[in-house]
């Protein structure tokens, strides 16, 4: 035995050391763990069993218990959740997002799924950490993307799936599939390559993406509405089609002549539309001065001819004075516009003699009248 724990010893007796007393306590002493788990045993085992509140006891634990159980059944549904409430795992019904209650479990449980949230996967190309750029790239995926077309060339295709949940198919998107990222991205691989290697490479490169795009989008619900997935596809987007990196600039040369053509088949059309509406409008204009001096002619000719018979009738009622009057006209006719001269013949004429237009003195000497008398007017 130890000197401290001896009843005495020679420095008397207690817990004394060589130096005088042992060490004192200061402060309250701290309660015995050991004495406080056994007073809590002894009362409990009291009130459960011989205690004077046994019965009440058990009662209020089983009511608390039974309270406890019967609040868990609350629960809550996010904006872009939709509740699928099970009963003995048996689908019963739909929960829409806000607060919830179902009957607590084992009797009924609830899933969550993401039903209201649009998910995209990417088919041939991946995002990977870049050091260098201490961020994340995105690097091509060969074995996604290079497909056959139907004229036997390859194409790399890069392309994204946009999905979510029907509003009534997250009980089938549950239980139908197992794993719904891996299936959608299965899917649109093959029905994109199915597509692909239906059409040409050459609409593919050019101005078939909205038909291609679309082809995929029907047979990719096709196939998951037959597999009863319960998924929707949004849209199809083709990211980047390109031949493969080896042919590449062989295949610009190759898109750069076909522009070429289609830029000189177009400017050639734009001046055949502008050459031939103008020579047709030639032609017309040429046709219809014909029919114009044509129908000026045929009319020039029976008006004529409605005045020979006229001129015939009346010669054939006074032949005499018809055959007069048609000779002063005539002369009338050729001579009004030629110099007139009169010759005397005559023993006592001095010669030729011009003639004198009265006619057109007579306006001349009216002119000269006037001008007289507006002069001596002035001078007034």
């Amino acid at each position: 035995m130890a000197w401290k724990n001896q009843g005495g010893g020679p420095w008397g007796s207690g817990p004394r050391g060589p130096w005088g007393s042992g060490p004192q306590p200061v402060g309250p002493r701290p309660p015995d763990l050991e004495d406080l788990l056994r007073r809590g045993q002894d009362r409990l085992q009291q009130l459960l069993l011989g205690g004077y509140f046994s019965g009440l006891g058990i009662a209020l634990l089983l009511i608390g218990a039974l309270a406890i159980w019967a609040v868990s059944g609350f629960y809550r549904v996010q904006s872009e959740e939709l509740g699928i409430v099970l009963r003995f795992g048996k689908y019963v019904r739909d929960a829409q997002p806000g607060l919830r209650y179902h009957l607590p479990y084992p009797i009924e449980a609830v899933l969550l799924p993401k039903a209201l949230r649009v998910s995209t996967i990417s088919i041939g190309m991946t995002l990977i950490d870049d050091p260098t750029r201490r961020g994340r790239t995105m690097r091509d995926v060969p074995e996604e993307s290079l497909m056959l077309t139907g004229d036997e060339n390859i194409v790399d295709v890069d392309f994204t799936v946009l999905w979510r949940i029907k509003p009534k198919g997250a009980a089938d998107f549950l239980f139908n599939i197992q794993n719904p990222e891996g299936t959608v991205k299965a899917v649109a691989e093959s029905a994109m390559r199915e597509v692909i290697g239906r059409s040409n490479i050459q609409p593919i490169l050019t101005g078939a993406r909205t038909t291609t795009e679309q082809g995929v989008q029907q047979l990719m619900q096709k196939t998951l509405d037959n597999y009863g997935s319960g998924i929707e596809i949004t849209q199809v987007q083709m990211q980047k089609v390109d031949p493969p990196a080896q042919v590449i600039d062989s295949f610009r040369d190759v898109q750069a002549a076909r522009a070429d053509l289609e830029r000189l088949q177009n400017e050639a059309q734009t001046y055949a539309n502008r050459v031939v509406p103008e020579a047709r409008g030639r032609a017309a204009q040429i046709i219809q001065a014909a029919e114009g001096y044509k129908q000026q002619a045929v009319a020039e000719a029976k008006g004529q001819s409605a005045r020979f018979l006229k001129v015939y009738e009346e010669y054939a009622k006074a032949k005499d004075v018809t055959r007069e009057r048609i000779y002063l006209e005539t002369m009338e006719r050729i001579l009004g516009s030629s110099d007139k001269l009169i010759y005397d013949g005559g023993a006592g004429a001095q010669g030729v003699v011009p003639y004198l237009p009265l006619n057109e003195l007579t306006p001349r000497r009216q002119a000269t009248t006037g001008q007289q008398q507006q002069g001596s007017g002035g001078t007034r």
